[in-house]
């Protein structure tokens, strides 16, 4: 089994984006910063946020869905909020989607915030809501039930160290995946936390028996040469101990975001 993880930047690089997502074709796939805007006949759209505009792909999850016809598609929207052409505005969802293949029944699944709640009329205020999802899976070939979670950790202007907030949202996650997954599960969590080494996030996770595949790897950075402040760190794959690890990796190319993919084979 290939579990993928990636902020796929609301399609900003969608020429090398959606070729790589066909081409490495993971058997799960967890996408944060996923955006479907139904509505909309054009291909691009702008976000705007106090003087910043940023390119949006207007129906990433139609297109990332369309290249793998395999997979099963769970979209998670955290808010729904306009997306500009010029003056014309489109109403916008933007979350975390979750892609499963077909031959792995999907036996169990949580969703719920772990900050705030489901914005229907706006972005909101920062923080934003954010969300997280986990699939419980049944592995045939291996006669073994899998639980994949992932989040998008909520963004603070003044940066990525710990808050109040970001407390609440470890314990949230953890509870999510800890209401999810049963004691004999293999268990997989991944995602854009949005924290640094250290966090309290991952002692949350770590009661759960998970351990952060980045920093004890010797990992130091999972950002691509598109992102260009620091700290570099952002993205996090951990695993509990039953899961036999056949290869883990930080995808530097080819940069189809400016997070890395985080790609892990299991045996």
């Amino acid at each position: 089994m290939r579990i993928m993880s990636l902020n796929a930047w609301g399609g900003r690089v969608h020429e090398r984006l959606i070729p790589y997502l066909a081409d490495t074709d993971p058997d799960v796939l967890c996408l944060q910063e996923m955006v479907s805007t139904p509505t909309a006949d054009r291909e691009w759209l702008i976000y705007r946020d106090h003087g910043i505009e940023l390119p949006q792909r207007a129906n990433l999850l139609q297109e990332v869905t369309a290249v793998l016809p395999s997979h099963q598609a769970f979209f998670c929207p955290a808010a729904r909020g306009d997306l500009y052409d010029g003056d014309e505005s489109f109403p916008s969802e933007w979350g975390l989607a979750t892609f499963v293949r077909r031959t792995y029944p999907v036996i169990g699944q949580g969703q719920d915030f772990v900050h705030g709640e489901f914005s229907p009329d706006g972005w909101g205020d920062h923080p934003r809501s954010r969300n997280a999802h986990a699939v419980r899976l049944f592995d045939y070939e291996t006669s073994s039930t899998i639980t994949i979670a992932h989040m998008h950790g909520l963004r603070d202007p003044a940066g990525k160290g710990d808050t109040p907030a970001r407390l609440v949202q470890a314990r949230r996650f953890a509870e999510l995946i800890d209401r999810t997954r049963r004691d004999t599960d293999r268990l997989v969590v991944c995602g854009d936390f949005n924290v640094l080494p250290g966090s309290v996030t991952f002692a949350a996770l770590a009661e759960l028996g998970l351990i952060d595949l980045i920093t004890t790897r010797g990992f130091n950075d999972t950002r691509t040469s598109l992102y260009k402040k620091t700290p570099r760190f952002a993205d996090y794959m951990l695993a509990s101990a039953n899961v036999p690890i056949r290869h883990f990796d930080v995808v530097r190319e080819p940069e189809v975001s400016d997070h890395c993919a985080l790609l892990l084979e299991v045996g």
